[in-house]
């Protein structure tokens, strides 16, 4: 009887906006929400029972890292280094979105301490202008200072004389993965790969540049950064995530002081 009742949950979670593809982990979390005491392995067996999985969605990917053979890549000052704060290190990527109307490309600054995205824009170009226009959003949002890593791949975007300007201005640090090891950006690689699995249609193609507009604003501002539980952060969303640590480290200064 009991099992009936979570998989009853589980049925009315998946109704829930972005969470029908939630796999058995994240799915456990909001049981426990609901007031169920029940481990991950229990919640697997009783969604494969009923059939319900967590698939990706497949679909052609177009190349967006095009290096520039002319350009010089700047270091990797990430590897082995993990943020201890917020605004420590950023990371950035592009991604492609199919619609029927044509291509969009969607770029993304990345917070790697909260894993929230900072900063993002969507354009039915791949210029530099759409980098800068995530990483001007990730600005406001954040301190991007001298003490800043600005982490990404070494697509011809990024190593480009107006971004690197950007970052001039802005006094951060640029760094950017070895060639052909897309491990340092794996956050972003991550992001991209959730973001088609849980709020794009089957076969990842829009109708129209509006509706894939519109789902990508609405899963980012009202999803990922606000309600989807993160494993990497203990089962809880970045923004909440991101005021612990603040509450910690106002509370350190006080007790300093």
């Amino acid at each position: 009887m009991e099992n009936e009742a979570i998989l009853a949950t589980i049925m009315t979670i998946r109704e829930e906006p972005f969470k029908d593809n939630y796999g058995s982990p994240r799915m456990t979390e909001e049981l426990r929400k609901h007031g169920f005491d029940c481990s991950e392995n229990r919640v697997a067996r009783i969604m494969a029972k009923a059939d319900i999985d967590a698939s990706a969605k497949a679909a052609f990917r177009p190349k967006t890292t095009i290096p520039d053979s002319d350009a010089s890549p700047s270091p990797n000052l990430i590897k082995n280094k993990a943020p201890s704060g917020p605004g420590e290190i950023v990371v950035s990527d592009i991604t492609y979105i199919a619609t029927k109307e044509g291509w969009l490309y969607l770029a993304v600054v990345i917070d790697l301490f909260t894993r929230e995205v900072i900063g993002w824009s969507l354009a039915d170009h791949m210029k530099t202008e759409l980098l800068i226009d995530a990483a001007e959003k990730a600005a406001t949002h954040t301190s991007i200072t001298q003490k800043t890593i600005f982490h990404s791949d070494r697509g011809s975007q990024y190593t480009s004389n107006k971004m690197r300007k950007w970052l001039k201005t802005r006094k951060a640090k640029q760094s950017m993965s070895a060639l052909g090891y897309c491990y340092d950006n794996a956050t972003c690689e991550s992001f991209f790969s959730i973001l088609k699995r849980e709020s794009f249609p089957d076969g990842c193609v829009f109708k129209t540049k509006a509706k894939a507009r519109q789902q990508v604003f609405k899963y980012i501002e009202t999803f990922y950064n606000r309600e989807r539980i993160h494993t990497s952060l203990g089962y809880i969303t970045p923004i909440i995530f991101a005021k612990i640590h603040l509450n910690k480290k106002n509370t350190n200064l006080k007790s300093a002081t």
